[in-house]
């Protein structure tokens, strides 16, 4: 069994925007009600994947071996997903690292069924590769150019397949490279309630555990970013078209995290 996260929950902002600059995470308890996290799991059952959207559907039944259903742009097929925009107690944190002027990158519904193994540690984006003496530099501090929140609909336990993180691997200024570790410290396991999320920055060394359990895991990702960077609504070459019930619904906090900003540079 692999160890556990140290997961520490920070109340004040400040602390919480500090947990992801110095540890690459900050958890975040009882973000969910009960009745939020069973609207969450029916409304991920009945999403169709759109292949345009390069959304993923692996079926047993299919020859697969095992479930796997991933489904991009949620927050554009169901006003449920909508509202994890701003979702409150998390995009407070996104706003503080990326600015009042950050987007969604964008929002992945995903399901993982038994036997889904192991994958590979990784990193989601190095932003830039840097020396190491230069990251140990207490003066030197890279921005956060993105994070992404996870918000846990199961009680998550070892043979699920929990996300595992390597705390402080955002410092190594690189991707790993067949690394088992960072500089000693193993990947952790994510052992948190259904309702709990965890908000992370990109460059953090991680990995999904194996599925050895006989559920089907539960987890919605949103990805936050500075504005500069593009968001990631396939399909492309505006093929890609905001629900107008969506954007009539949405509030003005919303329809800026979708991306109508007002102007600036390069506009």
């Amino acid at each position: 069994m692999i160890e556990p996260l140290p997961l520490v929950a920070y109340k004040d902002l400040d602390e919480q925007v500090e947990a992801v600059h110095r540890d690459g995470y900050a958890y975040l308890p009882n973000v969910l009600t009960e009745q939020k996290i069973q609207e969450l799991r029916v409304a991920m059952d009945v999403l169709e994947p759109i292949p345009e959207s390069f959304d993923r559907l692996q079926t047993i039944e299919g020859g697969a071996e095992f479930f796997n259903k991933s489904v991009n742009n949620a927050f554009n097929r169901d006003f449920l997903f909508t509202d994890f925009l701003d979702y409150p107690g998390v995009i407070e944190i996104a706003e503080a690292l990326h600015g009042p002027d950050c987007h969604c990158i964008g929002m992945t519904a995903w399901l993982t069924g038994p036997g889904r193994p192991a994958q590979g540690l990784h990193a989601d984006w190095q932003p830039l590769t840097v020396p190491e003496d230069i990251m140990e530099d207490s003066r030197f501090r890279i921005p956060v150019y993105i994070t992404t929140a996870h918000f846990y609909l199961d009680d998550l336990f070892a043979e699920l397949g929990p996300t595992a993180f390597v705390p402080g691997s955002h410092r190594a200024g690189r991707v790993p490279d067949g690394d088992k570790d960072y500089k000693g410290v193993a990947p952790k396991g994510i052992y948190c309630n259904a309702g709990d999320a965890v908000i992370f920055r990109s460059e953090v060394w991680h990995q999904g555990t194996a599925n050895t359990s006989s559920q089907v895991r539960y987890l919605l990702q949103v990805h936050y970013a500075q504005r500069m960077i593009t968001q990631k609504y396939p399909p492309y070459l505006n093929t890609f078209q905001f629900d107008s019930g969506i954007v009539a619904r949405a509030t003005p906090r919303q329809l800026r995290l979708m991306g109508d900003h007002q102007p600036s540079n390069y506009d």
